[in-house]
């Protein structure tokens, strides 16, 4: 049972049996193999498969539980990748937002002083009409 792919436990060792490289580059023959971190993140992946059935089967209700559970064991991994991804999209999105609000202060400061025009034609308004409404005096 101690085979070259063996290590004496009657497992084989799993970079053996899918040919793992520790690097592979654009000249190398093992174009198709996989790297080590491939593999762990395959045999992860395995693992939270079969968590989540398992739990699934079981009880439903710990599903959340689980998913929140593998996106915190993944956020360190993927958070710096996805930030470098949405840099670009939160600046453009931060220049448009000013750029609205810009535009929204400038029409409220013209929104005002339409009010204050209108404001003071119709104290004007009432000034002249209360002294035209004043009856005359008596000579």
């Amino acid at each position: 049972m101690n085979g070259p792919n063996h290590d004496g436990s009657g497992v084989p060792h799993i970079e053996e049996a899918l040919h793992v490289t520790e690097e592979h580059g654009p000249d190398d023959a093992a174009d198709a193999a996989i790297t080590k971190e491939e593999v762990k993140v395959l045999a992860t992946v395995a693992a939270v498969g079969v968590v989540g059935v398992g739990v699934a089967v079981f009880e439903a209700a710990l599903l959340p539980g689980v998913v929140l559970g593998v996106a915190a064991m993944a956020a360190p991994k993927l958070l710096p990748r996805v930030g470098s991804a949405l840099s670009p999209v939160f600046k453009s999105t931060v220049r448009g937002i000013y750029k609205v609000g810009q535009k929204t202060r400038e029409m409220v400061a013209e929104t005002h002083e339409h009010v204050q025009d209108i404001v003071a034609e119709v104290d004007a308004e009432a000034k002249r009409g209360s002294n035209s409404a004043e009856p005359a005096p008596k000579a």
